[in-house]
């Protein structure tokens, strides 16, 4: 299937890198402060996809400004039952006024979706302050968050059955959409996408940059008066890319893509799913450069899904894998 560049093969090209230490079923999603903190996201577990892990979700964090950054357990405290906690996408927001960091969560349990807010306090631990649910938030993938308790949510498919999400994919239906919750009001603001996954803002936090993941581009939204997104145009980058992160310094782009996302589902360990990351420079330009900044085979990392830039280091996570601290320089 074309839509699932089943037959695609990419070249091998390696950074410096290593593996994170701790991470071993994967780091779905990892998002950066200004600061250096990096939040993982790791223990996925999604339909069908592969799992190493019957364990529950868990969140982590690393100090990418420590000599030897070094993934560590964030502790939950509050009402949230961490038994069934299956964390995917993830957003973190600082509030100006006095710097308290809140960090978003989507979270699957037993496969349902909905989104917890923490406060992040101390060096290790993560206070459970909201779970929000609302019927527009049916299958969330990717969040951006954009105050203290409002953000952009990605939902990722229109049916809930596997049946009728090959269906949907067979008939090139384009159903699903991008939703604003703030606790005044919860909407769609964006339509006509076929499967949205990743989401996030531009440094300025005029544009939205959402991944169409089977559309293989990335669309580009302007955010007007009253959170509506007004569609600006797509970047065609010709894989499967899952999230996005944004160089808080240059606005660089950054994907971590599935090169092949038949390997990806059907997950055979003689053939594993690769790797792949994409970098887009000039966005809004009428030329944004798509470069390959990284690829691999599935024999070091299988099925990347996020790729993290600060300062010339870059971690990249993966569904149900490893991840990566690699150097860019």
């Amino acid at each position: 299937m074309e839509i699932m560049l089943a037959s695609r093969e990419i070249p091998v090209k390696h950074l410096s890198c290593h593996y994170l230490q701790n991470i071993e079923y994967g780091a779905e999603d990892i998002t950066i402060l200004k600061d250096g903190l990096a939040f993982m996201s790791t223990g996925l577990k999604f339909p069908g996809l592969h799992s190493f892990s019957d364990e529950p979700g868990k969140m982590y964090v690393l100090d990418l400004l420590h000599p030897r950054p070094t993934p560590v357990e964030l502790q939950i405290s509050g009402e949230l039952d961490l038994t069934s906690f299956n964390p995917h996408g993830i957003s973190a927001y600082t509030d100006e006024a006095d710097d308290s960091v809140y960090v978003f969560v989507v979270n699957h349990p037993h496969h349902n979706s909905q989104v917890e807010i923490f406060r992040y306090v101390e060096e290790d631990t993560l206070v459970h302050l909201k779970t929000i649910t609302h019927p527009l938030l049916h299958s969330v993938n990717d969040i951006v968050a954009v105050g203290v308790e409002s953000f952009y949510a990605t939902n990722d498919r229109y049916f809930h059955s596997d049946a009728l999400l090959l269906v949907a994919v067979f008939l090139d239906l384009t159903w699903c959409d991008v939703v604003f919750y703030s606790p005044h009001e919860v909407r769609m603001v964006a339509d006509g996408l076929r499967s949205p996954n990743g989401i996030n803002l531009s440094p300025d936090k005029r544009y939205i940059y959402v991944s169409d993941i089977m559309d293989h581009d990335i669309d580009v939204f302007e955010r007007q008066e009253g959170e509506q997104l007004r569609y600006i145009k797509s970047v065609a980058v010709g894989s499967l890319c899952d999230n996005i992160e944004v160089d808080h310094k240059t606005g660089d782009v950054w994907l971590g893509c599935h090169p092949n996302a038949m390997k990806l589902s059907s997950y055979d360990p003689e053939d594993p799913p690769g790797s792949e990351v994409l970098r887009i420079k000039n966005i809004h330009s009428e030329k944004p450069v798509v470069s390959l900044e990284y690829a691999d085979d599935g024999h070091v990392l299988m099925g990347s899904s996020v790729a993290a830039p600060y300062e010339g280091k870059l971690l990249i996570g993966s569904v149900f894998h490893k991840a990566l601290y690699c150097l860019l320089k």
